[in-house]
């Protein structure tokens, strides 16, 4: 029998797709908020797609204040689109 992979949803496209095929935005205990490329970090965690338009639509949305039900600064999505960028 196959193993069924997990399936999560990307919070800017709304699109399931495979766990490992989706990048982990996660938020620690102490509020901070990081791109988590390896997914064992330790906090709250939303999915997002490996795509540049992703990330785009989720930083002119500001989707993670709903993710993660806080408010969100600018600094913080900046930080994730830089994060981002340097890992493509």
């Amino acid at each position: 029998m196959e193993k069924k992979l997990p399936q999560r949803m990307c919070i800017a496209c709304r699109e399931r797709k495979d766990k490992k095929d989706l990048i982990r935005v996660v938020r620690s205990k102490e509020g901070a908020i990081s791109l988590d490329f390896t997914g064992k970090k330790v906090g709250r965690g939303a999915y997002i797609c490996n795509d540049i338009n992703c990330i785009n639509k989720l930083v002119a949305n500001k989707l993670l204040n709903k993710a993660f039900e806080t408010p969100v600064d600018e600094a913080t999505y900046e930080s994730i689109k830089n994060e981002f960028e340097s890992k493509v």
